[in-house]
């Protein structure tokens, strides 16, 4: 077994350190210290992959430590992050200017510090040759896209800021899908909400990133060997350098995001801007991720629900969200003197077709007839299986006519419809209906009951009949 990487936590709250031990110590050796002349002499000693110091402790700050060991040649090569609860941007500045690797702020999210844990067990010396302006941009960055919780929001303010602070012709955000299929996101010279597909045999520093899943950097875009296969769609480029920065988190390309600059600069892609892209693709990365995390949860929350109100059979509305939208919309006719109707029917004899050809085929007929309903029902009609073989269609804005004409159609279509399984047997329903008018029915209770009463009538004059209340 490979031996675990080391990381030293030094924090004076030993409440703090025992959070970040329990996240890091299945994968990571953990040391501990309480204050910056500890950090230097368990780093000293023990030569830790990784060291996350706080800024502010007793005695020594996390500051001075930091600049002490990235001052000392046994040192200086190990990747510092800094912490702080402080909100000061100079406090941060100062912290990677004494040469730390990165920063985090309090309170801190588990699943974002596990991430920069691990891009920075990969990556050193990432702040040298960039500039105090770039360290800010960095800073705002950061926090900006953690603010944000929609994808395609951090993919356009990656590409409007990226080209406030490099001098690039062309900052764009490229995402394959699973056919290879390339599409532009986001771009500076993009309308929002826009895409645009590329061919990706004309791109080629964009497949070798995609199958490398590292940065490809041309500087003669015209005499590079790599854009030989489409020298016929380049000689009239304006610009001479390309770069292409897989967004990667954990080893993976998160949906193949790819952030593309182009230059028109003579001196093509220097050391700062090969270093400040790096860098906002890192930041993208976690910021993506978390992101597409909530994004999913939200979904997810959504989804269920959804299905808590939906009947699990029919995925109609439920008997309880029917009398909530009941209440609503009784009460919305009433303010505004609109008409409400309501649509009551049963299935005749349907505990004969369940004796006769089992529950199985009862339930594919009760879902047939939920599909119906779906099918007459407009957008804003609530459509409920109101229990066993009983349905309910509340019609706002329907008069009395209409929940007729409705109820009609209906009826129509579940008596000549051949249910699979069923041999020749015909399934006809019994329907009541009632509506409200102004202050003609003071109560929804009393809608429901004038519906249910006309379809009782109904059963027992029928089958297969339809009575208005």
């Amino acid at each position: 077994m490979p031996q675990k990487k080391k990381i030293l936590i030094v924090d004076d709250e030993s409440f703090f350190r025992e959070i970040l031990k329990n996240a890091l110590k299945e994968y990571y050796e953990v040391i501990e210290g309480v204050n910056g002349d500890e950090a230097i002499s368990l780093a000293l000693a023990h030569k830790p992959n990784l060291i996350i110091l706080d800024v502010a402790m007793p005695g020594r700050s996390g500051v001075d430590a930091c600049r002490v060991l990235k001052g000392m040649a046994e040192t200086s090569h190990l990747p510092v992050i800094l912490f702080t609860s402080r909100s000061k941007k100079e406090d941060l500045i100062l912290g990677l200017k004494a040469g730390a690797d990165d920063y985090i702020t309090k309170p801190i999210s588990l699943p974002e510090m596990i991430a920069r844990v691990d891009a920075h067990l990969r990556t050193k010396d990432d702040y040298s040759q960039l500039e105090y302006r770039d360290l800010l941009f960095l800073l705002e960055l950061s926090e900006d896209l953690f603010a944000i919780r929609s994808p395609m929001a951090i993919l356009r303010i990656i590409v409007e800021k990226m080209t406030e602070i490099v001098d690039v012709a062309r900052c764009s955000i490229i995402s394959i899908n699973d056919k290879e299929e390339v599409f532009v996101k986001a771009s500076n010279d993009l309308k929002k909400n826009g895409e645009i597909k590329l061919e990706l045999n004309k791109y080629p520093e964009i497949r070798k990133s995609l199958e490398s899943k590292q940065i490809v950097i041309i500087n003669d875009v015209k005499n590079d060997p790599l854009m030989d296969s489409v020298r016929d769609y380049i000689h009239e480029l304006d610009y001479n350098s390309i770069m292409v920065i897989p967004i990667i988190r954990k080893g993976s390309v998160i949906g193949t995001f790819f952030l593309r600059t182009a230059s028109s600069s003579i001196e093509g892609i220097t050391e700062r801007i090969q270093k400040l892209c790096q860098l906002v693709a890192n930041i993208s990365a976690n910021a993506l991720e978390n992101a597409i995390l909530f994004e999913s949860m939200k979904t997810a929350q959504e989804y269920f629900e959804e299905m808590s109100i939906r009947d699990g059979l029919t995925t109609l509305y439920n008997h309880r969200h029917f009398y909530n939208r009941l209440e609503e919309e009784f009460g919305r006719a009433h303010r505004y003197n609109m008409p409400l109707s309501l649509v009551f029917f049963d299935i005749d004899g349907f505990k004969r077709i369940n004796d006769t050809y089992g529950h199985t085929e009862g339930d594919n007929v009760l879902k047939q007839i939920g599909h119906f309903m779906k099918t007459v029902a407009r957008e804003s009609d609530i459509a409920a299986r109101y229990g066993g073989e009983e349905f309910a269609l509340l019609l706002p804005n329907t008069a009395a006519a209409g929940a007729l004409d409705l109820a009609k159609r209906l009826c129509t279509m579940i008596r000549e419809h051949q249910f699979e399984n069923l041999h020749d047997e015909c399934i006809t329903v019994s329907s009541g209906t009632s509506t409200v008018v102004g202050q003609s029915i003071q109560s929804y209770d009393q809608l429901v009951r004038l519906a249910d009463e006309a379809m009782y009538q109904a059963k027992k004059k029928g089958p297969d009949l339809i009575i208005q209340a």
